[in-house]
């Protein structure tokens, strides 16, 4: 995965070029990622998950957007629904854009372009990338969020925080 060639982009968030996954980690470029927020059926839950402790970056915390970084050559939206049948199992579903947020703490300065779904079925997590999820209602989700001493990982604390604000 160190050597998978992940696309660069530059402070405004447009396409400046690729790197490895180590290059771009160890030289704090800038780079962005496809996150889904998926939603129950009814829309009063999100699916949570926790972080494996073999990741890269924030392991072992939990996140309630399935995601992560832009592949080169790929768009945010390829690797959205890439990411969301790799993490969760979940594909076939449409999915809804909704903003982009930075999240800029470095060494990570990310373009998180974000998407929502709405999912019924069944949930297959990745071993290598999630030990545990389930659903969470999402007044609980928004208290997690709002608690700086919560187990979620900061840039998908920043990311539901802005949807909780726009949606909520």
């Amino acid at each position: 995965m160190d050597e998978e060639l992940v696309a660069v982009y530059d402070e405004a968030g447009a396409v400046a070029g690729s790197a490895t996954r180590r290059e771009m980690r160890a030289r704090g470029l800038w780079h962005a990622a496809g996150e889904v927020l998926v939603l129950s059926g009814d829309g009063e839950s999100a699916y949570v998950h926790r972080r494996s402790p073999g990741k890269d970056v924030f392991p072992g915390l939990y996140d309630c957007w399935a995601g992560g970084v832009v592949a080169a050559g790929e768009t945010p939206e390829e690797c959205a629904y890439r990411e969301l049948a790799e993490e969760l199992g979940i594909s076939g579903v449409p999915l809804e854009p909704m903003f982009t947020h930075v999240f800029e703490q470095p060494p990570h300065r990310c373009h998180n372009f974000t998407f929502s779904a709405r999912w019924e079925g069944p949930v297959v997590h990745q071993p290598e990338e999630i030990v545990s999820g389930g659903w969470m209602p999402l007044a609980e989700l928004e208290n997690w969020a709002k608690d700086p001493d919560s187990p979620l990982i900061p840039d998908g604390r920043a990311g539901i925080l802005e949807w909780f604000r726009r949606y909520r």
